[in-house]
């Protein structure tokens, strides 16, 4: 059961992050309560990779190892919770 509802709590952070991606791409009101809620969600998250890898010209890559570490740190939690 707990391990359902944090592996379903991963894969919905995932797509809030495709979404982020994807609006980025698209031009959007930045003050819609929706885009708001997405950006609001995600930033946190993702500036800690903003920090550390820089910009490569126009293409900002901290999303990708974003998703990269989320994938790890699913896997990992997901490793401890069927240990026990």
């Amino acid at each position: 059961m707990l391990f359902d509802v944090v592996n379903i709590a991963f894969q919905v952070y995932i797509y809030i992050i495709f979404g982020r991606i994807i609006l980025s791409w698209i031009r959007h009101d930045p003050h819609h309560p929706v885009i708001r809620f997405v950006y609001d969600l995600t930033e946190p998250f993702l500036s800690i990779f903003r920090r550390i890898i820089p910009p490569f010209g126009m293409i900002d890559l901290s999303p990708i190892v974003a998703l990269i570490a989320l994938h790890v740190l699913r896997w990992m939690v997901l490793s401890l919770l069927l240990r026990f």
